[in-house]
């Protein structure tokens, strides 16, 4: 037996009712064995038994008035998962679908994933099973204040700075912010993706699409490969999926298709980011609206149906666990030869070991999307010393944090004996870097 496979087993014990959560810890410990054989001292330490242990979980009641003045009370989350190396950083996801072990996985991820940027911030996650669509911009700020005014009292610019993720855009945070500062008295960097004028970054709505392009480069790269003149299907039509087309098509890609949960569009000329933005960003509409602009588009009901897209390179951008074995099978006979995870954990475990087991180049989600919170910790630092960095400068650290990711994620691979396997390089890289600083701080009696 193992020697973190009575882990897993306690895990899923304690943890039941959580698939999510479950399918992160698995995937994880399953990459940490050559570790733990390494390093027995982290073993005595029980490093392995606390990492899956998060230091605290939030859970509590967000009650607002609807325009119809009718009230209406949903559930909050904030899961603080490990503050080794940093304060706690991790997004804030306002989705139906949102649930304990959802947040959960996300924060357990997000503690790897912030560890491989190099920079100084622990892992988190939270939100809400509110569902902002169709609500009007009143409805949200009555929400967004409510969940603030509880959220308020476990956050800090030292403690725990959330940002935005699912349902949590400009608007969102803008409403969170406005009420954190009026009920704290404080102008803080408390949470991260501002608007231009109070705060925020420069590049950090780009951040992620363009770091998981920057990541998935590099990954060409060490095949004598690149993203010009591949064809590129892209899942999801967020933040995520839109400005990662936009930096493929800069970089030289066709990108032929984008999708939302209704289903997606194909557009063999290329797909037309302007019309998308002022769909997505300006309307708020479905991504259906595409072909009335486009008639020789085509749009098709049923978002999996995106995998059946003859593509070199494949980016899932839209949710956890939208790409399932036979999607991943599809992939790899029509010839791609490239998947890039900017979602979280948007692959099964099935759809995983398909990619593998085809020696396919396969980059996972904290490893790929890590972007997006590097340049939320970039908007930290800039709000600490009350400065900003033209687009420029953040978008060269992006990429040079993006080109370190991947080289720790591959030296670990390497040294680990898993050649080749960047889901185990960056396990192994994120997850090193924090048992350390857990081993250093000693165990709490």
């Amino acid at each position: 037996m193992s020697l973190l496979s009575s882990l897993t087993q306690q895990v899923i014990k304690k943890n039941p009712n959580e698939p999510e959560f479950q399918q992160a810890v698995k995937e994880i410990l399953e990459s940490l064995e050559p570790v733990a054989v390494a390093h027995p001292e982290w073993m005595e330490a029980g490093i392995f038994d606390r990492i899956v242990e998060p230091e605290r979980q939030i859970i509590f009641r967000v009650s607002w008035i609807n325009d119809k003045g009718v009230v209406n009370v949903n559930r909050g989350f904030r899961v603080q998962f490990n503050s080794a190396i940093g304060p706690y950083k991790g997004g804030l996801r306002l989705h139906p679908s949102v649930n304990l072990s959802i947040i959960k996985f996300l924060g357990f991820e997000q503690t790897f994933k912030n560890s491989l940027t190099g920079l100084p911030i622990g892992g988190a996650k939270g939100g809400s099973d509110f569902d902002p669509k169709g609500k009007s911009d009143r409805e949200i700020m009555r929400f967004c204040q409510s969940f603030m005014t509880e959220l308020s009292k476990h956050i800090g610019a030292d403690t725990d700075v959330p940002a935005g993720d699912i349902g949590v855009g400009a608007r969102e945070i803008g409403f969170m912010y406005g009420q954190y500062k009026r009920l704290r008295n404080e102008f803080t960097g408390v949470l991260t993706g501002k608007g231009l004028s109070y705060g925020g970054s420069l590049a950090r709505t780009e951040a992620t699409g363009y770091g998981m392009c920057y990541f998935v480069e590099e990954m060409l790269k060490a095949t004598n490969n690149s993203f010009k003149n591949k064809t590129v299907v892209i899942s999801g039509s967020g933040n995520v999926a839109i400005y990662g087309a936009e930096k493929a098509i800069k970089l030289g890609a066709n990108v032929v298709a984008l999708s939302d949960s209704n289903g997606y569009i194909y557009d063999p000329t290329g797909i037309k980011l302007d019309t998308v933005k002022k769909i997505k960003e300006v309307n708020r509409e479905r991504i259906s609206e595409y072909v009335k602009y486009h008639p020789t588009a085509e749009y098709h009901e049923g978002c999996s149906g995106i995998w059946k897209i003859k593509c070199d390179i494949a980016l899932p951008c839209a949710t956890q666990n939208e790409v399932n074995e036979t999607s991943a099978k599809t992939l790899v006979a029509n010839g791609c030869i490239a998947v890039g995870e900017g979602a979280n954990m948007p692959s099964t475990p099935e759809a995983i070991n398909v990619f593998l087991k085809s020696k396919i180049l396969f980059g996972p989600a904290k490893a790929v999307n890590a972007g997006g919170v590097a340049t939320s910790a970039l908007e930290m630092s800039q709000n600490s010393i009350r400065y900003s960095w033209t687009f420029e400068e953040v978008d060269n650290k992006l990429k040079a944090i993006m080109s370190d990711i991947y080289m720790k994620t591959s030296n670990a691979a390497k040294e680990f004996g898993f050649e080749g396997n960047l889901l185990a390089g960056a396990n192994i890289a994120g997850f090193i870097k924090v048992a350390d600083a857990m081993y250093s701080e000693g165990i709490a009696y």
